[in-house]
C-alpha cells in the first residue's frame, strides 16, 4: 500500500465503478418507460386501457399484453407508479403475465422490443410479443394505408348505410358454407371490430394444397391495410365469433317464409291492433292497424305500449307478422306507408305533459288488404298501387311507380 500513490489507487478502482447513468437512468428503464408511454397514448385515444379478447383489433391485444407484463414486475411498477396519472397500473394483482423472478432481461426487453421511439400503434416492426404473433399467423401483417383518404369516403358511406338500415350485415358461419371464392374485389366485411374492404384480388395461383388461391390487398377501416392470401382472410373471418359480412343496399327478395342458407336476416313486419277506448279507434277496432318494421322482438318492441304515445298509450294486439330478408327497413316501412297514406288515421292525442301528439303510423286499412300489399311487395308488382278507401283495395295508381318503390 505504500509503494502505491493515490492516482494509482484511483486507477485500480475505477475497473469496479458502475457506469454513470445516461440522465439518471438505465437503458433498461428507458426502455420499460417508452414501452408505458405508448400505453398511455392509446389510453389517451381511448379513453380506457388496452383489453384482451379475440373481438378486439390485434393491436390493442399487444398494448394489453404489455400492460400484463409491466403489472406483474415489481420494478416495473415501482420504476412506472409516478408516470401514473391514468391509474393504468391498478389490478396488477390480476395481472396474467410471468412473476419477476420468471423474466430475466432479455424475456423483458424481448417483450418490450420496438417500444422506444414507437409512436404510432401500427408501428410493429420490431415487436415480437405473442398475441401478435398468433394474430399474424391469420391474417397479415397490417400497415399504414398511404392512400387512405382515397378509401375513407367509401368506409364513410357505408357506415351511414348500415345505420339507417339501407345496409344489413350477416354472422359468417363455417357451417353454412362461406367459400373463398365469394370474397370478391368491392366487398365489405366487419372483422375484428373494423370494417374490411377487399381493394384488390390479385391473380389466381395453385396453394400448396393443390387449391386456388389469391393475394388481397384489403384496406381497414382504421387506416390500415394488408397483402393476406384468400384463404387466409376466409380463416380470419371464421375464428373471429363477431365478424360479419356487409350487404348490398338492396338484395335479393323482400320476403320469405322461411330463410334460405344466402339469406341476410332484416327484420319482421307487425300489424298490431289497438286495445285504446279513444272513440275514433273503438269505433273502428277491426280497421284500425298500426303498421311499422323492426329489426328487434315484436314482443318486446310492444312491452311498454301503454306507456308509450306512438301505441296511443295503451295496450295492442299482434295480429300479423311477416319475416323480411335482404331488404332496407327503412325503405320497406316508407313504402308501406306511402302505399295506406290515404287511409292514415287523423288522430291527436295528448302525452303525460299535455302536449299534443300526432301518431303517424295507424291506418284505416282492412287486415286483408294488408296481407294483399305484403304478397304484391313480395312478387315485385306492387309498383304503382295505392291504397283506396272508397272501395278498400289496391288500385293501379299510374303508369309511373310511387317514389321510393323497390323496384
Amino acid at each position: 500500500m505504500s509503494d502505491l500513490d493515490l492516482d494509482e489507487l484511483r486507477d485500480e478502482l475505477a475497473d469496479f465503478a458502475q457506469p454513470e447513468k445516461k440522465g439518471g437512468r438505465s437503458a433498461r428503464e428507458e426502455r420499460i418507460i417508452a414501452s408505458f408511454e405508448e400505453i398511455q397514448r392509446f389510453a389517451d385515444q381511448h379513453g380506457r386501457a388496452p383489453q384482451h379478447g379475440e373481438e378486439r383489433d390485434i393491436f390493442e391485444r399487444l398494448y394489453a399484453t404489455r400492460l400484463d407484463r409491466l403489472r406483474a414486475l415489481e420494478e416495473c411498477r415501482s420504476l412506472l407508479a409516478p408516470l401514473d396519472h391514468q391509474g393504468l397500473l391498478a389490478g396488477a394483482e390480476n395481472a396474467a403475465a410471468a412473476p419477476a423472478e420468471e423474466m430475466d432481461d432479455d424475456e423483458l426487453l424481448a417483450e418490450l422490443e420496438g417500444a422506444a421511439g414507437a409512436t404510432d400503434i401500427t408501428d410493429l416492426r420490431h415487436v415480437r410479443a405473442t398475441a401478435e404473433k398468433r394474430a399474424a399467423e391469420e391474417i397479415a401483417n397490417r400497415e399504414r394505408c398511404e392512400d387512405f383518404p382515397r378509401f375513407k369516403p367509401l368506409f364513410d358511406t357505408v357506415q351511414a348505410d348500415i345505420d339507417r338500415g339501407a345496409r344489413i350485415t350477416q354472422p359468417i358461419r363455417k357451417d353454412a358454407g362461406f367459400l373463398k371464392t365469394d370474397i370478391k374485389a368491392g366487398e365489405f366485411f366487419i372483422l375484428g371490430g373494423q370494417i374490411a374492404y377487399v381493394a384488390e384480388v390479385g391473380d389466381r395461383f395453385k396453394a400448396p394444397n393443390g387449391e386456388s388461391d389469391a393475394r388481397l390487398r384489403v384496406i381497414y377501416s382504421n387506416g390500415t391495410e394488408s397483402n393476406l392470401l384468400l384463404r387466409s382472410l376466409q380463416r380470419a373471418l371464421y375464428k373471429d365469433e363477431t365478424s360479419r359480412r356487409v350487404s348490398e343496399p338492396s338484395a335479393g327478395p323482400l320476403f320469405a317464409s322461411e330463410s334460405e342458407t344466402d339469406d341476410l336476416a332484416s327484420g319482421t313486419v307487425y300489424v298490431l291492433r289497438s286495445q285504446s277506448d279513444n272513440s275514433t279507434v273503438a269505433a273502428n277496432r277491426d280497421l284500425v292497424h298500426k303498421i311499422g318494421v323492426t329489426g328487434g322482438d315484436v314482443v318486446k318492441r310492444i312491452a311498454n305500449a301503454k306507456l308509450d304515445p306512438t301505441f296511443l298509450f295503451a295496450d295492442v294486439e299482434i295480429v300479423a307478422t311477416y319475416n323480411l330478408f335482404n331488404i332496407s327497413r327503412i325503405k320497406l316501412e316508407n313504402l308501406i306507408h306511402r302505399i295506406f297514406g290515404p287511409a292514415r288515421l287523423d288522430i291527436e292525442i295528448k302525452d303525460r305533459f299535455g302536449n299534443p301528439v300526432i301518431p303517424r303510423e295507424w291506418f284505416l286499412v282492412p287486415l286483408f288488404v294488408i296481407d294483399e300489399a305484403v304478397e304484391k311487395i313480395k312478387d315485385g308488382t306492387i309498383t304503382g298501387f295505392v291504397y283506396d278507401p272508397k272501395t278498400a283495395s289496391l288500385v293501379k295508381h299510374s303508369a309511373s311507380p310511387l317514389p321510393g318503390d323497390l323496384a
